[in-house]
Order: structure tokens, then C-alpha cells, then sequence
């Protein structure tokens, strides 16, 4: 069975993608949480994973991080985690590894914080322009394959790639079109995702780090976490 090295569930984007990539796709997988410990967990991580980050995934004697190489090593073995359609499959790609290398601004602006609700200080040119990108990826996606998910009727890959920014536009009331909002809402529906919230709501850990990061975005409004 896979081993899934992942932080806090209430912080931690790039742990996310794996996990509910392998929980919705029923993919077996024992979860591992370390927690963070400051803006630096580079000698912590390194005991599980060789860059010092997460996620990591370890199958046996291999050892995979980086969401995007696990994602490629679990395709591997269960090849619907890609959308079977060639077309769809290419698109579902370039979306995924447009994510995970570019909205910059989105994610400096907006950290996630599963638990928190803000209001934005600013919506600055460059956010804006990351979320006209956004809407237009989202809409591009779900009427050229059909939905509900972005690559066609079930949910792949490319949905989990983009599942830390929809607890972000949750979070930060990131104004979004309204074939956004329904796919927003439609992920935060599923089982994996509400799973990985009330875990995040739960943690009693609070990162000075990633809760400064996230209260710089903005007013604060609401933090849902249990006292």
C-alpha cells in the first residue's frame, strides 16, 4: 500500500492534491501527517522526503515527491487518474501543469487556509488577471467536455490539481464567474473534500507562519475552526 506524507490539512495546498486525487479515485493509501513548525521544516521533512517538502509519497523501496511526479507514478498503476479521451487527457495535462507552475499571484495572495473566511484588502492587476485565467480555464473545461468536473464526467487529475483553489476562492471570496462558482461548489461537495475540512478544522495547531500569511490577505471575517 501506498504511505502519503502530508502537513496540516487546514495549510497545506500541495498535500491536498495527492490525497484527494487517490481518496476520490479510491486508491488505497495510509496518511501520514507531520506537522509544520515554522516558516523552515527542511530537517523535519527531510527524515520522509529528499527535497524536504510535501508531499511525499513512499511505495516499498521507492520514494516519490512533488505532487505532480506522484501523480505520474500513481497514473502508472491506475490509469484513470488521467481522463481516458486522448483530447481530454492532453488538456487535463496542460491545465494541471499550468497550475502547478504558474497563478502566482493567486497563491501569494490567497495562502490556503481551509479555516478561515477574509475578506481581500485589494484585488491587485495581477491577482485579477490570474483569476480572468481561472474562469476562463474552468469554462473552457466544463463546456468542452461536458462536466461536472473539468475534464468530463468523472473526476481526474486535473480536478485535483485545482481542488487548493477551491477552498481558496472559498476562503477569500474570490469573485468568480458563475460556471466557476457551480464547479466550486460542486467539488466542495464531494466526499474526499469535506473529509479533509472537518480534519482541518479539528487540528488545535496554529503555524504563526501560515497565519500571518493568510490574515495579510485581507479583514478578517470568521475562523470556523472548534475552540
Amino acid at each position: 500500500m501506498y504511505t502519503l506524507y502530508i502537513a496540516n490539512k487546514v495549510y497545506s495546498s500541495w498535500s491536498l492534491r495527492p490525497w484527494i486525487l487517490m481518496r476520490e479515485l479510491g486508491i488505497p493509501f495510509e496518511e501520514k501527517l507531520v506537522r509544520f513548525s515554522g516558516p523552515n521544516n527542511w530537517e523535519t521533512f527531510r527524515t520522509f522526503s529528499p527535497a524536504g517538502k510535501v508531499p511525499c509519497l513512499h511505495d516499498g523501496d521507492a520514494i516519490v515527491w512533488d505532487s505532480m511526479g506522484i501523480t505520474e507514478f500513481v497514473a502508472d498503476s491506475h490509469p484513470y487518474v488521467w481522463p481516458a479521451d486522448k483530447y481530454a487527457r492532453a488538456w487535463a495535462r496542460c491545465a494541471a501543469a499550468e497550475m502547478h507552475s504558474g497563478f502566482t499571484a493567486l497563491r501569494n495572495t490567497c495562502p490556503m487556509h481551509v479555516a478561515l473566511r477574509i475578506r481581500l484588502n485589494e484585488i491587485t492587476p495581477e491577482l485579477q488577471k490570474d483569476i480572468n485565467r481561472l474562469n476562463e480555464l474552468w469554462t473552457e473545461g466544463l463546456n468542452r467536455f461536458g462536466g461536472p468536473f473539468l475534464a468530463g464526467d468523472k473526476f481526474t487529475a486535473v480536478d485535483a490539481f485545482f481542488a487548493p483553489v477551491v477552498f481558496r476562492i472559498q476562503s477569500y471570496h474570490v469573485p468568480v464567474n458563475e460556471i466557476a462558482q457551480t464547479y466550486v461548489k460542486h467539488i466542495l461537495g464531494l466526499a474526499g473534500m469535506q473529509e479533509w475540512q472537518a480534519a482541518a478544522l479539528k487540528e488545535t495547531e496554529r503555524d504563526a507562519s501560515h497565519e500571518e500569511e493568510s490574515k495579510a490577505a485581507g479583514t478578517l471575517l470568521e475562523d470556523k475552526r472548534h475552540p
